[in-house]
């Protein structure tokens, strides 16, 4: 297991368990004993994916030291503004039975997200967030709240896979110090990623799957990824990318499968703005 120090000198593991899209909490929380079981000790989870609590009790049933776990969630659009942000927070910590988050992040950059910033610098100073950050923030939205916050955040946590590498974001996220996190580091089996020609060859040369080689590619560009899957020999396939290592060549062949733009939506548009819109009216309260 490799580890990345953030700006803040805390430790976070380069690989952790996204547990996006796993509703049942019987089966979200038999997924996170089984990811902790193979070794993973970061684990993502998000108050609008409405298993905090299932991740919470495998916390408590998976038999390894609080200390030695890292556990990200993040809030919510209808959570936004400080006041409902801070309320939150507890709500979070609370369904996760755990005193602290090591990562707190806020969701999406829309709505009053300054305000719920303010409440995760809070939470950080009392001791409730061992870091803090933002998702989906685009670099122009980056430079913005690290302009004007107390604390900069200490991750992005935004699409990052072969198809879009965000080596913009990843230059502007570095300049300002900011750790970038993948989610969909399989770009969710979009545009063939599973059957990937440069990918399976590559992989090939040093027995590792697809999925293997594109983890390993991110984790050497310095990218922190959490992918997920519900069965447990993925998981340790996932989990075994640390004993190869891709050549230059390597890489800069799978750069070329770069398409510098999102596979799902962009988050610069009316129409994602009021696609979220939507989210909330449907959703309601996380």
């Amino acid at each position: 297991m490799d580890y990345i120090t953030l700006n803040n000198g805390v430790k976070m593991p380069i690989i952790g368990f996204g547990v996006y899209q796993i509703p049942d909490l019987n089966e979200c929380e038999k997924c996170v004993l089984d990811a902790i079981s193979i070794g993973y000790r970061s684990i993502d989870t998000a108050q609008s994916y409405k298993n905090e609590e299932a991740v919470g009790s495998a916390i408590q049933k998976c038999g390894v030291k609080r200390e030695e776990l890292f556990i990200t969630t993040k809030l919510w659009l209808s959570n936004y503004g400080y006041e409902k942000a801070k309320k939150s927070i507890d709500n979070s910590l609370r369904r996760l039975k755990i005193d602290y988050a090591d990562l707190l992040l806020i969701h999406q950059p829309f709505a009053d997200y300054y305000g719920a910033y303010r409440a995760l610098e809070e939470a950080y100073k009392d001791g409730k967030a061992r870091a803090i950050g933002v998702s989906n923030f685009y670099p122009d939205r980056l430079a913005d709240i690290v302009s004007f916050v107390d604390i900069k955040p200490h991750v992005n946590q935004i699409e990052t896979h072969v198809f879009c590498q965000q080596k913009k974001a990843r230059e502007v996220a570095s300049k300002y110090g900011v750790q970038v996190e993948s989610w969909a580091p399989f770009a969710e089996g979009r545009n063939g990623f599973f059957t990937n020609e440069i990918l399976r060859e590559i992989g090939a040369k040093y027995s590792k799957s697809v999925a293997q080689t594109a983890l390993r590619f991110l984790i050497q560009n310095g990218v922190a990824v959490i992918p997920k899957s519900t069965r447990k020999e993925r998981m340790a396939e996932n989990f075994d990318v640390f004993d190869f290592t891709l050549s230059k060549s390597d890489m800069q062949e799978i750069e070329t499968l770069d398409k510098a733009e999102s596979l799902f939506f962009r988050h610069d548009t009316p129409e994602t703005v009021e696609m979220f819109v939507d989210f909330i009216k449907t959703r309601g309260d996380c």
